[in-house]
């Protein structure tokens, strides 16, 4: 069975890394899934978003919150690079939900602190 060689990484500390089914990321253009197999591309990631691991050892799936940053595909090999990072098992829901209820009120025009809570949310399991 074909599979991808995953790297996520953040200017910290290597996320996750090793054997995956498939990845799914999102853009600045939309949600891309990858599977072994799949064309060469250079992509951004959509500041707040979800990062989906699906392992090749049938493991439980990956999720992690990034910022923004950058993601590669080349050969089977997927470099997802963000500035930051933070795997869903990792993440402090009470903090979450007091960050989103903070950007909540805040009286901003950027979303991206809303949107990086949501995510942090999403990537705990937690539908925010």
């Amino acid at each position: 069975m074909a599979t991808l060689k995953v790297g996520l990484v953040s200017p910290e500390r290597e996320i996750w890394s090793g054997e995956a089914k498939m990845v799914v990321a999102q853009t600045i253009e939309g949600s891309l899934g990858i599977l072994p197999g799949h064309a060469p591309v250079l992509g951004v990631l959509l500041d707040g978003s979800v990062v989906k691991i699906e392992p090749a050892d049938g493991g439980e799936p990956i999720s992690a919150a990034v910022g923004s940053g950058f993601f590669s595909v080349a050969a089977d090999e997927v470099s997802v690079l963000a500035e930051q990072a933070e795997l869903g098992g990792e993440i402090d829901v009470d903090d979450a939900r007091q960050a989103l209820d903070a950007a909540l009120g805040a009286e901003s025009e950027d979303a991206t602190p809303e949107r990086r809570a949501r995510a942090r949310l999403r990537a705990a399991g937690i539908e925010a």
